[in-house]
């Protein structure tokens, strides 16, 4: 049995989170072009998503650009770090009336209370917070049980192998994360795009 990884930082911590916002764009500038790609998926879906849900949406880099870009969508944003929804909130700024919070942790059974009916599920470079990569594939059923039928799942994450990760125990290879979200039951599984060690995968729900 693959054991847990530990994470290096606490998000939980303004400090750390603060650190996390400073720097995630300064090291992977290119997370601005999977923003466009997630938002020209959604944008481009008939009819358009009226309801999103982002898991670990963080800082809002992500919700930041899907509001700006679809205008009649709503948002649900799931993190288990205030001080990231704290964050979010500057940054979303008037487009925060289309946004509802939520305090949870997509790590524990629980995270899907309450929730159903989405017409998309988003997730940017957060499965590995799963913090072992045997996780993943409950987490993508998890998803699927809170979508509408017929819903979409956007899920991307760094991958491991060459021009990606070298801790095969937190990430999958991009195969792998296009087979865990296949056996997850998704009617489609494609790959959308891959750059600088991530991978966005797009999944319908049957």
């Amino acid at each position: 049995m693959m054991s847990d990884v530990p994470s290096p930082i606490d998000l939980r911590l303004m400090s750390d989170a603060s650190e996390w916002e400073a720097t995630a764009m300064e090291k992977r500038p290119w997370r601005t072009e999977f923003f466009a790609k997630f938002a020209n998926e959604l944008a481009n879906l008939e009819p358009i998503p009226a309801r999103v849900l982002e898991l670990g949406s963080g800082p809002g880099f992500l919700a930041g650009k899907v509001l700006s870009e679809i205008s009649s969508v709503k948002m649900t944003l799931l993190d288990f770090s205030e001080p990231m929804h704290a964050l979010a909130r500057q940054r979303l700024g008037s487009m925060i009336d289309r946004v509802d919070f939520l305090i949870r942790s997509f790590k524990e059974p629980e995270w899907v209370q309450g929730l159903a009916g989405f017409d998309a599920v988003i997730t940017n470079q957060a499965v590995h917070e799963l913090r072992n990569k045997r996780y993943a594939e409950k987490l993508h059923r998890q998803v699927a049980a809170v979508l509408r039928p017929g819903g979409i799942y956007l899920v991307c994450d760094h991958f491991s192998g060459p021009e990606g990760m070298t801790n095969d125990q937190l990430y999958m290879t991009a195969a792998e994360q296009k087979s865990a979200i296949e056996s997850a039951g998704y009617a489609s599984v494609i790959q959308v795009f891959l750059k600088g060690g991530m991978v966005l995968h797009r999944a319908t729900v049957p």
